[in-house]
């Protein structure tokens, strides 16, 4: 199986990231998008960071009815923090069958060249990069297995979720009614 690998610490998941992953699944070519709910990402200190259980019980329920979008709590059981190299290489072990192709947005595509071990990252493993705003990249300069796909822009963010919730606002058309009935049930973001 060909499977797109979408990490994030979904503090909360939203309609974006699902809307953006079933783009990704289809334009790609993938049989399956995994939501690989990261512990820490090495270049976010988060503060407002829910436990790693709670995020992934969200995106677990937010993706019960998507059948080829998958929650992943693989990185919980790596060493922290989490870094991208070490997660395909785990997974390339315990998923001999698998290819992975990494997913990740132009933000993130324009400091790849910092992440650990970039090199080895590019020689062994697709990348799937897609526009985020205020990031740009020479399409002429991309290396053999990256590829852009131009996708649907979608404003909706984690930080405008947990804003709304903080203000005692609506989220009911940002996030799935599962999540938004979570959220307020267990007063998170409050």
């Amino acid at each position: 199986m060909k499977i797109g690998l979408f990490g994030g610490t979904f503090n909360p998941i939203h309609f974006g990231h699902i809307r953006l992953a079933r783009q990704l699944l289809q334009s790609a070519g993938l049989d399956e998008v995994w939501f690989m709910v990261t512990p820490q990402n090495p270049f976010k200190v988060n503060h407002e960071l829910l436990w790693d259980r709670t995020r992934y019980r969200m995106v677990e329920m937010a993706l019960q009815r998507y059948k080829h979008l998958i929650a992943s709590d693989y990185e919980f059981r790596l060493p922290k923090p989490s870094f991208t190299w070490n997660t395909l290489q785990a997974l390339s072990k315990d998923y001999p069958n698998h290819t992975f192709t990494l997913l990740i947005g132009g933000d993130n595509w324009t400091s790849f060249p910092k992440w650990y071990r970039a090199a080895d990252i590019l020689a062994h493993h697709d990348i799937v990069v897609y526009p985020r705003e205020g990031s740009s990249y020479d399409m002429d300069k991309l290396p053999p297995r990256v590829k852009i796909i131009e996708t649907k822009r979608i404003p909706i963010s984690s930080t405008m979720v947990r804003q709304r919730v903080a203000a005692g606002k609506s989220i009911s058309r940002l996030v799935p009614k599962s999540v938004a009935d979570y959220i307020y049930q267990e007063h998170l973001y409050q």
